[in-house]
């Protein structure tokens, strides 16, 4: 039996380990968590929104199928603590691809998703001065997931399996594919995947192996009260503006950010990203909190050029699962599933 190891206790790590105890024995899986790193991911800082639309169509794919696993599956629901809260996608305009895309997520997930233009928006009081073009896509069966929650269930199920899961740091992962924890026995396995997330490409760098073009960049949201009914949970291309309502009352909004090649765990708040994540919500949704009232949360994120949450090669039995395009939470059932029985056939 060959014996396999991921590096990395996040939620593309746990989920992975997860799907390849489903397809070889749980004793042949180990699952090296990272700590104390878990505890400052971007797993913890999620929102976790998670919808099936998604403009890219190999992204949309993905998306599509995981939260129809999502919904399908009991279990996972409540293991992830998912609430269905509904979707509005903006977008500047209606693409050549997009109706196809809104198909492929009907064929999916039957009765969900809708199309509704600038002037259906408008007229439902919801959002505010969107250029005229603009078109939403909206899904009833959107919610989101506590990614964080999520991956500590996934490791009590692995420890139930039968996985080994170590907590503790690694100090590097050679060519060789042996693993060498901080403070602990090195140990050597047929193949080892590194999806330690922003952390990926300083673990790999300490034994010189290539990084395959992944960056590291901040994220950044705000939590404040919520006022009024608002929108549910959204993304506004013709803005950047995303948000959705978060627990305990509260609301969850941000923008994208610019910050790459940031160190992992040191990311501390932008206070002008703050100001401009607000300015932008009340010019487009009307949102004002009260002074004081507000909590910015950053944290650092792996991205990868091509995007999508995929295995990737980058030398023999050696492989990264990480470097999604950000919210790897929408696409990790499906990415998973797809990565661990690609992995397993190529041990065969």
């Amino acid at each position: 039996m060959p014996r396999i190891a991921v590096v990395g206790g996040g939620i593309a790590g746990a989920m992975l380990a997860w799907r390849l105890c489903e397809v070889v024995k749980g004793g042949a899986v180990h699952l090296f968590t990272g700590e104390p790193h878990r505890w400052a991911d971007a797993s913890a800082a999620s929102g976790g929104l998670t919808r099936a639309f998604e403009p890219d169509p190999a992204l949309c794919l993905e998306a599509a199928d995981s939260l129809a696993e999502l919904q399908s599956s009991p279990a996972l629901r409540e293991w992830a603590s998912y609430r269905e809260t509904g979707s509005v996608y903006l977008l500047p305009g209606l693409g050549p691809g997009t109706a196809g895309l809104v198909e492929l997520v009907r064929s999916r997930i039957p009765g969900s998703i809708s199309v509704l233009t600038a002037e259906d928006l408008s007229a439902r009081g919801t959002f505010r001065g969107l250029p005229e073009e603009s078109v939403a896509v909206v899904e009833k069966r959107a919610g989101y997931v506590s990614p964080n929650a999520l991956r500590d269930r996934l490791l009590v199920e692995l420890a139930r399996s039968g996985a080994s899961v170590v907590d503790g740091q690694v100090d590097a992962v050679t060519r060789d594919g042996e693993v060498r924890p901080a403070g602990g026995v090195p140990a050597r396995f047929d193949a080892v995947v590194v999806a330690a997330g922003a952390w990926t490409q300083s673990l790999l760098a300490r034994t010189g192996l290539s990084d395959a073009g992944l960056r590291t960049k901040a994220i950044q949201y705000v939590l404040g009260p919520s006022v009024g009914t608002g929108p549910s949970a959204f993304v506004d291309e013709t803005s950047g503006l995303y948000g959705r309502a978060y627990a305990e009352g509260r609301v969850l909004l941000g923008l994208p950010t610019d910050r790459w090649d940031i160190t992992p765990g040191t990311a501390p708040a932008d206070p002008t990203l703050t100001s401009r994540i607000l300015d932008v919500a009340a010019s487009r949704i009307g949102y004002r909190p009260p002074a004081g009232e507000v909590k910015a949360v950053a944290a650092v994120e792996c991205y990868h050029p091509t995007g999508g949450l995929s295995l990737r090669p980058l030398a023999r039995g050696i492989y990264t699962f990480t470097g999604g395009s950000g919210g790897a939470g929408k696409t990790v059932l499906a990415a998973s599933r797809t990565a661990a029985r690609s992995l397993v056939r190529s041990l065969r």
